[in-house]
């Protein structure tokens, strides 16, 4: 599945109270609960022409998910129907459009609108937003296009005189043929290791360009029965037991990434047990093997991507690509490769939001200018300077051992408490105090001093150039359920309007720094 069904083009509004951009999981999740919690007014732009985010787009051979199928719907929308213990992409972008239907989201949600850029208009105390389809102003704007939303590509010297098909992981090409191709990959990650093997089945070679190795632990996947999935749907109890007795499963591993390594040393000898059981050739498996701290890196899983690269005809160089000529690709150790399609599985840009450069704030400066020093926002959701913005996936919020929508439930109901706050005062505009903002970041970031992340002995793309961690969450998905349990209203300053004249109302300052 490549695609899911078209969303009829709901005209855009000149106005609106919630604008959402982004109509992928965190998208969709905040608009459901903002309606189903009273605020009728809400749009939701999508620049593509459905919904689904980085399942509409990832589509590429083998696309599947790393984390159980369980864990991977949003809580309240279960779905006791997955065929696997580990989903596909196709049926994973099947729930994201039932859930665009169940909630009635459809209506409001503008597909094929790119945002251009959004401005805060301080005399009138909302966004001006310009999109690819017009103009629309927003009481609150929510920036929902989540992390894995834009592809990076490197500046490949001699790639315009490559002459062969290239393109991206999360922009594949399924028009053309690889019958007889000889493709190259470029990268190890989690979405090479599924693309390989599947490639590797149709190619007559196949290149893959590893800079670094990856830890890979065995997939342990199997067809869920019709007896379980019946079970699930007759008993709803029983399907969310299964699902917490996963989630705290899942929330071991990350005391050995943020308190204890050495509780990594049991997957780290299932991993290197899988690497030996899989390739029997000394020489490759030293290349497979990684010398830095498991967890460092996103741990992948794998069962046939091993058994991929002992193939013949498959090659595995380590060493970067450095440039291309026409039908060759050229590499760090001097090797040249003959190829015909060459495929980028090179990740996203993570650390700096390509949508920070499209968010103006009351000074006029652009989010990315505000982050001049590195991402950073309160609680991953609201930054000085940027009234009623809120970040879903914002900075710090990402996980590497669970279920991203646990995180993203976290931030929508924190959202949503504070549109209810705000509403509840009769204030138009809400900004979080720099003070409590700093605080916040000071301490995730003394946190994550200690993690695996950070003292591993990696390059990941967790760390932004300054080498500071701004993806990820130092701790359990709970202890940042815990942290957003609440709105905390002594940290936001007020505004609300009377006889046309902003009148202000600021938050109890030693309230805010207790």
């Amino acid at each position: 599945m490549r695609e899911g069904k078209e969303t009829p083009v709901t005209s855009l509004p000149a106005r609106t109270e919630v604008l959402v951009v982004g109509a992928g999981f965190a998208g969709l999740a905040a608009a459901a609960r903002l309606v189903g919690r009273g605020f009728d007014d809400v749009t939701v732009i999508e620049r593509a022409a459905t919904v689904g985010g980085t399942w509409r787009d990832n589509h590429y051979p083998g696309a599947a998910c790393d984390v159980p199928s369980q864990l991977y719907s949003l809580s309240f929308a279960p779905n006791p129907d997955w065929s696997h213990s580990f989903s596909r992409q196709a049926e994973i972008q099947a729930y994201l459009e039932s859930v665009a239907d169940r909630f009635g989201l459809r209506p409001r949600i503008v597909t094929e609108t790119t945002l251009l850029e959004a401005a805060w208009d301080d005399a009138a105390g909302l966004w001006r937003v310009r999109t690819s389809r017009g103009e629309i102003a927003a009481r609150f704007l929510v920036s929902a296009t989540g992390a894995l939303s834009e592809p990076m590509i490197p500046d490949l010297p001699g790639l315009d005189a490559f002459g062969g098909e290239v393109w991206h992981s999360a922009r594949w090409r399924h028009d053309v043929d690889l019958r007889g191709k000889r493709v190259a990959v470029v990268g190890t990650g989690a979405s090479a290791v599924q693309i390989v093997p599947v490639v590797a089945r149709q190619a007559k070679s196949v290149v893959l360009l590893q800079r670094t190795p990856a830890w890979i632990l065995p997939r342990v996947d199997r067809r869920l029965s019709r007896w379980e999935k019946a079970a699930y749907r007759r008993f709803p109890r029983l399907q969310r037991a299964v699902r917490r007795a996963i989630f705290w499963g899942r929330e071991i591993f990350v005391l050995g990434f943020t308190v204890q390594p050495r509780l990594m040393a049991l997957p780290r000898r299932i991993a290197l047990r899988h690497l030996h059981r899989q390739v029997p050739d000394p020489v490759l498996r030293a290349k497979l093997t990684p010398s830095y701290a498991i967890g460092c890196k996103r741990i992948l899983i794998s069962s046939d991507f091993y058994p991929a690269l002992s193939q013949p005809h498959v090659e595995l160089v380590g060493a970067g690509l450095t440039g291309a000529t026409a039908g060759r690709i050229t590499t760090s150790d001097g090797g040249r490769h003959e190829v015909d399609v060459l495929v980028f599985a090179t990740g996203f840009r993570v650390t700096d939001l390509p949508v920070s450069r499209q968010i103006r704030g009351r000074a006029g400066d652009t989010l990315e200018q505000a982050w001049g020093d590195g991402m950073h926002a309160h609680r991953g959701t609201t930054v000085p300077g940027f009234p009623n913005l809120f970040l879903v996936v914002g900075p710090n919020t990402g996980l590497a051992h669970s279920s991203q929508l646990f995180m993203i439930e976290s931030q929508v109901e924190y959202v949503v408490k504070a549109l209810e706050h705000a509403r509840g005062e009769q204030a138009q505009v809400l900004e979080v105090r720099a003070e409590p903002e700093a605080r916040w970041n000071t301490q995730v970031q003394r946190r994550m001093r200690r993690t695996v992340w950070v003292v591993g002995g990696c390059s990941s793309w967790y760390l932004d150039a300054r080498g500071r961690n701004t993806a990820l969450w130092p701790g359990g998905s709970w202890r940042f359920r815990l942290a957003l349990r609440r709105f905390d209203a002594a940290a936001y300053r007020f505004e609300r309007r009377a006889d046309d004249a902003l009148v202000t109302e600021r938050a109890d300052p030693l309230a805010a720094s207790s």
